[in-house]
């Protein structure tokens, strides 16, 4: 059944002249616009610190989508032609309340999402001020909602206190807290993989999976964000957010219903399972790794630590690998292992639910010269979005020997995703009050109180992160880490890699 187009709504975006606006949510809205879900009782009400009027927006956000590497089609689209008309700009301090009473102003008593597209410091005393001018009031014909970027919190007391501060001030059904990595399809797509095929549920506990590994690595170094990526590190800007949430979907029990809070509630409870490490533990199943100077894809990279902004003694990791067990029955004893990091041999985010091997006592009369691989099942967030089972087979000849293949199934060949920036979803839902993508309080919490063993291990630690070559898949701890346990890493970019040359 085809999704109805959204209600009318006013789209208020603080930071409205910053990179996330014009690269990823005014192309999503386009993309809205152009498939019929929002109508043209969607406006744009953008919000900033720099000076300027409707215009000067409109004229910005013109001058990028023609960068756009798309052929033009977002810029000459009717879609941009209708929306365009409706976008308005306001300047002013997000601290002061005369840019409340401008908003206030503007959108009466209409339906408004607000989206706070700005430094992580001003996310409270936004909260606040929208409270304290009534602009977060609600009513039977008037929903106010907030959309809220990642990071939220750098530990686990500061998630704790943000959420506190929030709280206090509007509603859990009112918090839209984001991550990007969930409006990808293949993410969104895992929930279906698992309950809508008995084959793969009934598969999917600690007497078949020997263990899980979840990947997002990037081929790109820090570049201009030096200062901010000195001061979070790999660790905080990757895994209690992006990797917990695959996590949480790969480890959930089924939940009740598909409604947003039954969803919530199960991915919550995967998270609190997650177990918490003593200093101890932390130091024995975490690595860490700053990258090196060196070529990558023909280009020069300057190690991390000569960076622009970034102190030349920085304890601050580029990777980061863990070793984590998420303590319930069905997972008990299969251990998860995450990694992330910059200027790595590929750009690849994958998940891989590696099987148990099968008994060779049936093949022990036979001509197998080889010891039969695990099944694997490889999903591929991103690029090339889509999923992957290996399986052994019986190679051709008298003997019985054994290959392994591999069934691939890619979205790009099934169905016209091309332009999409993953935010579509999201900012539908935010539209509609579809909470299901979105992290609840908990379940934040929850995921820092995972990682934040690493942090205190790691912040009273004087050594510094361990150095690893551009274009590698890591430092040789992050091998260490996992072939200690008889396992190894799935290489990078191997999926892409058959993808592209089964086409060719």
């Amino acid at each position: 059944m085809d999704a109805a187009p959204s209600p009318p709504v006013t789209l208020v975006i603080f930071g409205a002249t910053g990179d996330l606006t014009r690269r990823l949510l005014v192309p999503a809205i386009i993309n809205l616009t152009q498939s019929g879900l929002t109508g043209d009782d969607l406006r744009i009400l953008g919000i900033g610190i720099e000076p300027g009027d409707d215009a000067m927006l409109v004229g910005r956000l013109d001058d990028f989508l023609k960068t756009l590497d798309d052929g033009g089609a977002h810029a000459a689209s009717d879609g941009w032609k209708r929306l365009r008309q409706r976008i308005s700009y306001t300047s002013g301090d997000f601290t002061k309340d005369e840019i409340y009473l401008d908003i206030k102003a503007r959108l009466a008593n209409s339906n408004a999402a607000f989206y706070l597209a700005v430094p992580p410091q001003f996310f409270g005393t936004i909260v606040e001020k929208l409270s304290e001018h009534g602009l977060m009031s609600e009513s039977e014909t008037c929903f106010r909602r907030i959309a809220i970027e990642k990071p939220f919190g750098t530990d686990l007391a500061s998630a704790k206190a943000l959420n506190a501060r929030i709280l206090a001030k509007v509603a859990e059904s009112q918090v839209y807290r984001l991550d990007h990595f969930l409006g990808k399809e293949t993410v969104q797509n895992i929930l279906t993989t698992r309950f809508a095929n008995m084959m793969i549920e009934a598969l999917w506990n600690n007497n078949y999976i020997d263990h899980v590994q979840i990947t997002a690595a990037e081929t790109v170094d820090v570049g201009s964000r030096g200062k901010f990526y000195d001061a979070t590190g790999a660790l905080r800007d990757m895994v209690p957010n992006h990797l917990f949430q695959l996590l949480a979907m790969i480890a959930m029990e089924a939940p009740n219903g598909f409604g947003a809070e039954a969803i919530r509630s199960e991915k919550s409870k995967a998270l609190s399972a997650l177990r918490i490490y003593t200093p101890e533990e932390a130091a024995e199943h975490g690595v860490r790794g700053a990258y090196a100077g060196g070529q990558l894809n023909g280009n020069e990279i300057t190690a991390f630590r000569e960076s622009k902004d970034v102190s030349p003694d920085s304890h601050t990791e580029t990777f980061v690998a863990v070793k984590l067990y998420v303590d319930t029955w069905r997972w008990a004893g299969v251990p998860f292992y995450l990694r992330t990091g910059k200027a790595m041999t590929a750009r690849d985010t994958e998940i891989v639910v590696t099987f148990r091997q099968v008994p060779f006592a049936q093949f022990r009369e036979t001509d197998i010269k080889r010891s039969l691989p695990p099944n694997r099942l490889v999903i591929q967030v991103q690029p090339d979005e889509g999923l992957s089972v290996e399986l052994s087979i019986k190679s051709p000849g008298l003997s019985v020997d054994t290959v392994p293949v591999s069934l691939d199934f890619r979205y790009a060949d099934k169905f016209d995703i091309g332009k999409m920036t993953g935010y579509e979803s999201l900012l539908y839902d935010l539209f509609i009050g579809d909470q299901t993508l979105f992290q609840r309080a908990d379940g934040i919490e929850a995921g820092w109180a995972a990682v934040q063993p690493f942090l205190d291990m790691w912040g009273a630690s004087s050594e510094q992160p361990e150095t690893y070559l551009p274009g590698s898949m890591g430092p040789d701890g992050a091998d260490q880490l996992i072939r200690k346990d008889g396992r190894q890493w799935h290489a990078l970019g191997v999926i892409l890699h058959n993808q592209k040359t089964s086409k060719e």
